[in-house]
């Protein structure tokens, strides 16, 4: 049985001891690398890419929530992240930080079980509806992707007028009818957002539209019906056009 790749930031000896030796009794979970600073701890993560991360709030060369920032463009796996500290002031910015959970120092075993049973819960869950990790896919007429903060979002290809790619957060977006402009989880790639429906077609390095609701290309650009027919950004690139001609004729 594959194991879940567990790494540990804390500078707090005791507390790393402790948590370690729990870790070890449990055969689900392999703890990789340890690391007591921030700096350390990016390297162990970016090198690891473990599944689940026990990390101290306050570290000696910055806090838990800064290292999480810095490296937000870099993680694009599916990482479960506990924050571990002895100050539950903590818990809000925690929460605010997409947290999967929370460990109080000391921590009751009792406590650790109950965050390991919900993170198998969790992956459970994922599996008995094959659904791959951080991965969209199709169920029927609707499909499944996943938001920057790992949660998991049913959509249907008829609330979708197109996705754009935003360059100064690294993510796609999908822009949806009456709805605000929801973001994906960075890492989705094109061809994954693609995959998801036959409707959906690239046009330009930073679009992807619903072909269902193309109404004309005009000037290359693509006017769609309402209600998305005041849109005006979408762009066809040199790229794309010849395949989007060559296959719908157009």
């Amino acid at each position: 049985m594959d194991r879940y790749k567990v790494v540990i930031v804390d500078d707090d000896d005791v507390s790393l001891e402790n948590l370690s030796f729990n870790l070890a009794n449990d055969a689900r979970f392999s703890l990789e690398e340890t690391a007591k600073t921030g700096k350390q701890g990016k390297k162990v993560i970016t090198k690891v890419q473990p599944d689940l991360l026990f990390l101290d709030v306050e570290l000696p060369d910055m806090t838990g929530m800064d290292l999480l920032q810095d490296m937000r463009d870099t993680i694009t796996w599916d990482m479960k992240v506990v924050f571990y500290t002895a100050y539950d002031k903590y818990m809000i910015q925690a929460i605010r930080e997409s947290a999967f959970d929370y460990l109080l120092k000391p921590f009751e075993e009792q406590d650790l079980k109950d965050i390991l049973t919900r993170f198998m819960d969790r992956i459970e869950t994922r599996f008995r509806g094959q659904i791959p990790l951080g991965i969209p896919i199709q169920a029927g007429q609707a499909f499944i992707v996943f938001t920057p903060t790992n949660d998991m979002r049913a959509l249907r290809p008829g609330e979708i007028g197109f996705f754009r790619y935003c360059s100064d957060r690294k993510q796609w977006e999908v822009v949806l009818n009456n709805q605000a402009p929801l973001a994906l989880r960075r890492g989705m790639t094109a061809d994954q957002i693609i995959q998801c429906s036959s409707s959906f077609v690239q046009i330009h390095q930073s679009y992807i539209i619903n072909i269902d609701y193309l109404m004309i290309i005009k000037d290359n650009k693509c006017m769609l019906y309402p209600p998305f027919d005041r849109v005006t950004e979408l762009i066809v690139s040199k790229k794309f056009k010849k395949e989007l001609q060559d296959r719908f004729c157009l």
